[in-house]
């Protein structure tokens, strides 16, 4: 959703009606994550996809149906459908997208919502997309941490169980379909609830401001981090050098982080990037990383070095006090084996390694894997 939100909003705010497809669900080898979301614009716009052209015709065509009647409505695409080849999903994958009509009657909340999502404040959006009462379908609940939720599904029960996990979705920045009884039940199926998570993006911190950290800096904007470069050193660490970061510290390293930590601004998406390959900077840093930031469960530590690099490195380390249990936390050399030389490719093989520890992926060659692509 956040990816067509503008769009979305610019309709809404106009006071047009807008169909909504939204990924809630999905199996084996689907291309979109839950969450993806394409519009069917007043004019017949398509923005955005669910599927990354497979299904796309389908929705469209499904979505318009949903404005006319004005009834939300979930349908399954994939190879267990008659009509899968037919539209189109021949990659073996199977998605659940919830088709909806959006304008300021029946979401009048959006317009809130997509303000916190600007402003960088986390919120969440629960909505029933399944239920064996077809007058709870459609309905939302909004939750931001702190604060009582807004909206209800159809019960207090339901309200308090989803709102409990929509706040632990929140945290994580996970969106996800949780089931339930009908009445909120936590045993029980019959409801069938989407959580949008709309938390702030994750944080990428990059330490050392070198060249290979202006690569991985790009790298991690592209992913959609916030990246934050961070160095002792005023005359490297400037924001001409580095375009692609959002900030541009002039700290310690080890203190800036411990700062960052102590403020609650580390989480479990949170990647850490060390790159200086000097030990006055990496080992004092590298220890409150892997003791404290680690300890919190941070998505990533990555560093920098060459083998012998890496080898002095772990012995300081060891000499500083930390356990094998927390040397296992760190990835050195950082990256994966790509052959990489310049800092670009470098900052490829640094991703690559943060994308496949994050899904669970092998960095192995495909057509040397068998089984499912998507983890």
């Amino acid at each position: 959703m956040r990816e067509v939100l503008s769009e979305l909003m610019g309709w809404w705010r106009d006071g047009r009606t807008v169909g909504v497809g939204t990924v809630v669900a999905t199996f084996r080898s689907a291309p979109r994550p839950p969450g993806a979301s394409m519009l069917v614009g007043p004019a017949g716009e398509a923005v955005g996809s669910v599927s990354g052209g497979c299904v796309e015709g389908a929705v469209y065509d499904l979505a318009q149906r949903v404005v006319s009647s004005g009834d939300p409505t979930l349908h399954r695409y994939g190879v267990s459908d008659d009509d899968a080849f037919a539209v189109g999903l021949t990659c073996g994958g199977i998605l659940d997208v919830y088709v909806e009509k959006v304008d300021q009657h029946t979401f009048p909340e959006l317009g809130a919502v997509a303000d916190d999502v600007e402003a960088g404040r986390p919120v969440a959006v629960a909505t029933v997309v399944e239920h064996p009462d077809p007058s709870w379908v459609g309905r939302r609940l909004v939750v931001r941490p702190d604060q009582a939720a807004s909206g209800s599904l159809g019960s207090s029960r339901a309200d308090a169980a989803v709102t409990d996990d929509a706040l632990g979705l929140l945290a994580s920045g996970h969106d996800q379909t949780l089931t339930y009884g009908p009445d909120g039940e936590r045993r029980g199926e019959g409801m069938r609830v989407f959580v949008w998570s709309f938390a702030p993006a994750p944080r990428m911190l990059v330490f050392g401001a070198i060249d290979f950290a202006a690569a991985v800096a790009r790298m991690g904007n592209f992913l959609g981090y916030q990246v934050t470069v961070c160095d002792a050193r005023p005359v490297f660490a400037t924001a001409t050098r580095f375009p692609s970061a959002d900030e541009v510290v002039v700290k310690w390293p080890h203190r800036y982080l411990r700062e960052e930590i102590e403020a609650g601004r580390i989480d479990q998406r949170t990647v850490l990037c060390v790159l200086t390959h000097d030990p006055k900077f990496d080992v004092p840093l590298l220890e409150v990383a892997l003791k404290e930031a680690a300890g919190r469960g941070v998505a990533y530590v990555g560093a920098m070095g060459s083998r012998r690099t890496h080898e002095d490195r772990m012995a300081r380390l060891k000499e500083a006090g930390l356990t094998d249990d927390e040397l296992a936390r760190l990835s050195s050399p950082v990256g994966l084996d790509l052959g990489a030389r310049t800092p670009e490719e470098t900052a490829v093989s640094v991703a690559a390694e943060i994308i496949a520890l994050r899904w669970g992926g092998t960095g192995d060659r495909l057509t040397a894997v068998q089984g499912r692509i998507h983890h």
